[in-house]
C-alpha cells in the first residue's frame, strides 16, 4: 500500500468512489458547504442520526450513499432536485455526523433506522427512494419492508444479492481479488487512524487524500476530520463484513415491485478499464455482466427502465449529478 495512487484506487473499489470520480472537480462550493456541519440530529433509540432536508413538496426524495460514504455523497444533487421537492439526505450509523451503532449497517437496519428517523423527523411519505451502490440494495430493502410509504425508486449502480458471484465469475476471479486488497486497505487505514494520522504521511495521502480537492474547502475539511476518526473505520469495516448478510436480507426480500417507477442508472464507464487502452475481452465480460444484472432489477417493475449514464463511472452522482437529477425529477411526475 506504499503507492498512494494504488491506495486511493482500491479504496475507491471498496468504498465506492471510482477513480474517475475521485478525479471529477466540484464547481460549485457554495452547496457543498451546508452538508458540512450536522442538521437535525434525530434519536432514533438512544442513538442520534443526522438528518437534512430542504425544499418543500407532497413527496419527499431521500437519498442514500454507497458503502463508506456519508449524505454529503449527494451534495451536488440534493440541492438540485430542492428546488422541485422536499429532498432529504442522511447519515448511516456511524458516518457523517450520526452515532455509530452497535451493530453493522446491514440493509435491514438501515431500512429500520431510516424509518424511525424519518418518523421522528415528521418527514411524512409519500417518498422518492435514492440509492447508490450499498445505498441502492438499502432503499430496495425499504421499498420492500414499507411499499405503502414508497411512491419509486431512483438507483444508481444498485448491489445486488448476487453481483459479487456472477461479477467475480465474470471477471475469473479478479473481482474476489479486489474485494480483499479493500478489506486490507481498510484494516491497514483502521490502524493508522487509531495510531493517528499524520499530515502528509503516507497513511494519510493513502487513506484520506485531500477530500478538499473534491468537496470545497469547508466540506472537504469536515470529510477529512470524519475519515480521520477510528469510529469511521470501523463502521467502513463493519459494513464490509457484512454484505454477505446484507446480500442474504435483500435475497429473501426479493420479488417483483409491481407497477412502482423504478428508473435505474447504470455506469457508462468501467472503473476497471485501462485509460487510453482498448477494452480488454476480459473487461467486457465484467461490464455486460454488470449490465445484466442491472437490467434484471429494473424489470421487476412494470414501469422500470434502465438507462446508461455516458462518462459516468460507479458513482454517477459525482461524475454526471446532472442525470441524477434528471432521473429523480423523471420518477417525481409519474
Amino acid at each position: 500500500m506504499s503507492n498512494r495512487l494504488t491506495g486511493l484506487a482500491v479504496l475507491a473499489l471498496i468504498a465506492g468512489a471510482s477513480p474517475s470520480s475521485m478525479a471529477a472537480a466540484a464547481a460549485q462550493w457554495a452547496s457543498a458547504d451546508a452538508f458540512a456541519k450536522p442538521h437535525q440530529l434525530v434519536d432514533v433509540g438512544g442513538r442520534k442520526m443526522n438528518l437534512y432536508c430542504s425544499g418543500q413538496g407532497a413527496t419527499t426524495v431521500v437519498f442514500d450513499a454507497p458503502s463508506g460514504d456519508a449524505g454529503w455523497t449527494w451534495f451536488r444533487v440534493q440541492p438540485a432536485v430542492a428546488q422541485h421537492t422536499r429532498a432529504c439526505v442522511f447519515d448511516r450509523a456511524g458516518f457523517g455526523f450520526s452515532d455509530p451503532a452497535k451493530r453493522p449497517n446491514t440493509a435491514e437496519n438501515v431500512a429500520e433506522d431510516l424509518h424511525k428517523l424519518l418518523a421522528a423527523a415528521g418527514v411524512k411519505p409519500p417518498y422518492v427512494m435514492v440509492g447508490n451502490s450499498l445505498g441502492g440494495a438499502d432503499v430496495q430493502v425499504y421499498a420492500y419492508r414499507y411499499s405503502s410509504e414508497v411512491k419509486g425508486l431512483v438507483l444508481l449502480e444498485p448491489a445486488h444479492e448476487d453481483g459479487y458471484k456472477r461479477l467475480d465469475k465474470a471477471s475469473q476471479g479478479m473481482f474476489k481479488k479486489v474485494a480483499e486488497m479493500g478489506e486490507q486497505q481498510t484494516a491497514y487505514c483502521l490502524a493508522a487512524a487509531e495510531k493517528g494520522f499524520k499530515p502528509g504521511s503516507e497513511e494519510h495521502m493513502n487513506c484520506i487524500g485531500k477530500p478538499a480537492d473534491n468537496y470545497g474547502p469547508v466540506l472537504g475539511a469536515a470529510v477529512q476530520s470524519a475519515t480521520s476518526n477510528p469510529a469511521y473505520w470501523r463502521a467502513v469495516a463493519d459494513e464490509g463484513k457484512a454484505m454477505d448478510l446484507t446480500n442474504e436480507q435483500l435475497r429473501k426480500r426479493r420479488r417483483s415491485f409491481g407497477d412502482m417507477p423504478v428508473l435505474l442508472l447504470t455506469r457508462g464507464v468501467s472503473p476497471y478499464a485501462v485509460p487510453g487502452k482498448p477494452q480488454s475481452a476480459l473487461n467486457k465480460a465484467f461490464e455486460d455482466e454488470n449490465f445484466a444484472i442491472q437490467k434484471e432489477t429494473a424489470a421487476l417493475s412494470t414501469h422500470g427502465k434502465q438507462r446508461v449514464v455516458a462518462g459516468a463511472g460507479h458513482i454517477i452522482q459525482a461524475d454526471k449529478p446532472e442525470a441524477v437529477v434528471e432521473a429523480v425529477l423523471e420518477v417525481l411526475k409519474r
